[in-house]
């Protein structure tokens, strides 16, 4: 008779370490990227919500000036969806609130400043020759957007 022997293969333990660590050189390079990108992703959904806000308000300003009375919509405007803007104002990726601080000080709307839980910030002065209103993040948070000089800009003053 002819007997087969069958051995057992299994991964040695050098092998096994070799795969551990090139699973960690991999982790150390990808988990960067990823906050990166996180980082960016934040960044760019401030600047497009920034971005249909203002629109919203200028849209609603030159609405206002071809009836006769240019102004900004007031807060509660602002607040109320189908009045400037189709949806409610969506959350703020940095502290996830869509809550709206309004503020009547000029140097806080000038200095971008940063105060409460809200997301974002709406200034509106419809007395002053002409109208004019600023609407701003309710953060500091450093974003991804350079400012020029090697810093980045901070989510206040995009």
């Amino acid at each position: 008779m002819h007997s087969v022997h069958h051995t057992r293969r299994a991964f040695t333990l050098v092998e096994l370490i070799a795969v551990i660590v090139v699973l960690a050189v991999l982790a150390g390079v990808a988990i960067p990227k990823y906050f990166d990108y996180t980082n960016r992703a934040k960044t760019s959904s401030v600047q497009g919500i920034l971005g249909n806000v203002r629109t919203a308000l200028s849209s609603y300003m030159n609405n206002r000036a071809v009836s006769g009375t240019p102004a900004y919509p007031t807060v509660a405007q602002l607040r109320t969806a189908g009045t400037v803007m189709q949806d409610a104002i969506p959350r703020n990726p940095y502290n996830n609130s869509n809550a709206i601080r309004s503020t009547g000080a000029v140097n806080q709307a000038r200095n971008r400043t940063v105060s409460g839980t809200q997301g974002w910030v709406y200034y509106v002065n419809n007395a002053a020759t002409p109208p004019t209103c600023t609407f701003w993040c309710n953060t500091s948070t450093v974003t991804t957007q350079s400012n020029g000089s090697g810093g980045f800009v901070r989510a206040n003053n995009l």
